[in-house]
């Protein structure tokens, strides 16, 4: 009992209960409690009084005493809790009769460390050995989705937790959620959630956050709407968060204010995640106000602050002040660099994105997936596919294939080069197929003009469980227009609201426009928009006027010129079509007068580039252009290869006049 007095200053218990627990440990018939000893183990492992531990351990060690599953486990956990896992498997392995309650302990104690390799081999070792319990499932599950993310796996510990009748254990199903959420299973995951008896607020916020992170973005903000008016549970720091998030992905401005309302109202933590969010709502929505008074109150600023705001004021068009407020950073992380080039990427400054990654690696920073996804559409605009396979070979080197959004832009990337094929092998390769990537997809084969293939992965899509947004049917109505499908067309558009409840769009009615326009049914397409539940806009006339200038309808462009000249009276593509419809129904002095006009508002067609790539790199040039070194040889060739066209039966123009190129 030399420990006992020592340790009564120490304890919470009162004496006589120290006292009287010490003196059970040896009863006099020489046998050990077990019992005690775990208890008092137990104590010390909550009081963080570990050399008292080790002392016990030490008499129980001198008893030459096999420690039963109950003390085991407790000196499992209290070496857990001092870092010793090494010793606390050691102790398991010496069990004589491992029981439930040990092999958590010890499932546990690797998941606190974040050792879920360990946790999954403990669990396939002793699973068909030792019953297990709710525990035993939860613990898996953690290690499950900090780990591996396969779905059948996830299916298989579904059926198991349903055959031992776990799922109406509350820790149980909200690990089964989390887990289908991260291999993208977002069906089988709300399906965990409606049939639960009882949801606490993990519950709630693992769905809420689920929906946010694989970018169902309604879904998320339709469920918070749900908990909010059920009255169950109130919504935490954890559950707004994520919301914002989903706000301010689809740029819902209003719900993203009734959140930041709530969050006042009812005394929620502003802390530097929450004002990211806020910050990064109100800048990508246009309320660059709102964002920059927030982000000058914010005490605790990080790289996602500055991040954010610099985002904005790039996506809205304000380059220089963005680049101003970048430029103030002494030493900007690799999450500022991203939004100064994603944001670089968003005005369309393609020629600034390269140099700018180029001085954030001289700056000793990789390229990450976020860095990848903005740059991968840079080589499409410059028609450079060597440059688009070498990202995608630095991406496999470093497991960056594997996100969604590098996957989804090298899909994109791919199909606008023309490389259809590469775009197939990398939704092929992709193992969490949520919506974008589909998407993706669908939109490489509609802008190839495949819409069977379009309409395939469309139903492939469906018969996964995913239902489609507004971007996937834009996708498919554009296939229709490539391929004249009119009555394709037709039966998409419908099915969108009385189908999904997705109410077209302006954007669907530019495409169905289009479609007709395509097809030659300029009345129809006429028709059409001035049958329209919304206001027509450019694109939407621009449909229609692409479809009278293929048609040679010099009326209908005219009448369809002054609502665009009106609507975009900058856009020099309007004059240059409505003059070459004059030119060509030989109305020459009404096209004089369109280029006349465009002259007097002060703009001036912009000449049209290519590319093309040379051993010296990539090499932009114009029509009729001869600043190349060597731009007799290349007139030469081109007479040549003129010639050879002439002889094959093509018919071609003498002289080509800029102005009246089609646009």
């Amino acid at each position: 009992m030399r420990i006992a007095n020592p340790l009564l200053n120490k304890l919470q218990w009162p004496s006589s209960k120290i006292q009287e627990s010490l003196q059970t440990l040896n009863p006099p018939d020489s046998n050990l409690n077990y019992g005690a000893f775990g208890h008092l183990i137990q104590h010390f492992t909550n009081h963080n009084l570990p050399r008292q531990a080790k002392q016990l351990h030490a008499r129980i060690v001198l008893s030459s005493v096999i420690p039963d599953s109950f003390l085991a486990s407790k000196l499992i956990s209290f070496y857990s809790k001092i870092n010793s896992i090494r010793q606390a498997h050691y102790l398991f392995d010496k069990i004589p009769r491992k029981s439930t309650f040990s092999l958590n302990a010890l499932l546990i104690a690797y998941s606190q460390h974040e050792m879920f390799a360990d946790t999954l081999r403990l669990f396939s070792s002793y699973g068909n050995v030792i019953r297990p319990d709710n525990f035993t499932i939860t613990s898996l599950l953690k290690a499950l989705w900090n780990s591996v993310c396969e779905k059948v796996l996830a299916k298989e510990v579904h059926c198991f937790v349903l055959r031992g009748g776990f799922n109406e254990d509350v820790f149980v199903s909200n690990g089964l959620i989390t887990y289908y959420s991260k291999c993208e299973e977002f069906g089988l995951a709300r399906k965990v959630f409606d049939k639960m008896f009882k949801r606490d607020i993990v519950s709630w916020n693992s769905m809420i956050s689920g929906y946010s992170r694989g970018g169902f973005y309604e879904e998320c903000k339709a469920l918070y709407k749900e908990m909010v008016n059920s009255l169950e549970l109130r919504p935490n720091g954890v559950t707004v968060l994520s919301v914002l998030q989903a706000c301010g992905q689809s740029s819902d401005l209003i719900l993203g204010m009734e959140v930041h309302r709530f969050i006042v109202e009812n005394g929620i933590e502003m802390d530097v995640l929450i004002c990211n969010a806020l910050i990064a709502l109100y800048a990508k929505c246009g309320s660059l106000d709102y964002a920059s008074e927030l982000f000058e109150v914010m005490s605790d600023k990080d790289e996602v602050t500055y991040g954010s705001l610099i985002y904005g004021f790039m996506f809205h068009g304000f380059t220089e002040k963005a680049m101003e407020i970048f430029r103030k950073l002494e030493h900007p992380g690799l999450s500022t660099w991203n939004s100064v080039i994603s944001g670089l990427f968003q005005d369309k400054q393609y020629d600034r994105i390269l140099d700018l990654v180029s001085e954030m690696q001289a700056c000793g920073f990789r390229p990450n997936a976020v860095t990848l996804s903005s740059i991968l559409p840079t080589f499409s605009y410059f028609s450079n596919l060597k440059g688009g396979k070498e990202i995608h070979a630095y991406a496999v080197r470093n497991n960056y294939d594997r996100n969604i959004y590098v996957a989804t832009a090298l899909i994109d990337t791919y199909a606008k080069l023309g490389f259809l094929r590469g775009a197939q092998e990398v939704f092929n390769q992709s193992q969490c197929m949520s919506l974008i990537i589909w998407t993706a997809i669908i939109a490489a084969y509609a802008a190839h003009g495949d819409v069977n293939a379009a309409l395939s992965y469309f139903n492939k899509m469906l018969n996964n469980g995913i239902q489609p947004d507004p971007v996937t049917f834009t996708a498919l109505l554009s296939a229709c227009a490539h391929s004249g499908m009119v009555d394709e067309a037709q039966k998409i558009l419908e099915a969108m609201l009385e189908e999904y409840g997705i109410p077209p769009s302006v954007e669907h009615y530019a495409c169905m426009v289009g479609v007709l326009s395509r097809a030659g049914r300029l009345s129809e397409a006429s028709e059409f928009i001035s049958k329209m539940p919304v206001e027509p806009n450019a694109r939407v006339w621009g449909a229609l006027l692409h479809g009278a200038s293929v048609c040679d309808d010099p009326e209908l462009g005219k009448l369809i010129c002054d609502h665009l000249f009106e609507i975009e009276p900058e856009n020099t593509g309007n004059y240059v079509i409505m003059a070459n419809l004059y030119s060509k129904a030989g109305r020459w002095k009404e096209a004089d007068m369109t280029r006349e006009k465009m002259r007097n508002v002060g703009l001036k067609k912009i000449s049209g580039s290519s590319w093309i790539e040379t051993s010296r790199g990539l090499q932009s040039f114009i029509a009729k252009d001869r600043s190349s070194e060597r731009t007799e040889e290349v007139y030469v060739l081109l007479e040549g290869l003129l010639g050879l066209m002439k002889e094959e039966g093509y018919t071609l123009h003498d002289k080509f006049d800029e102005e009246s190129v089609y646009v």
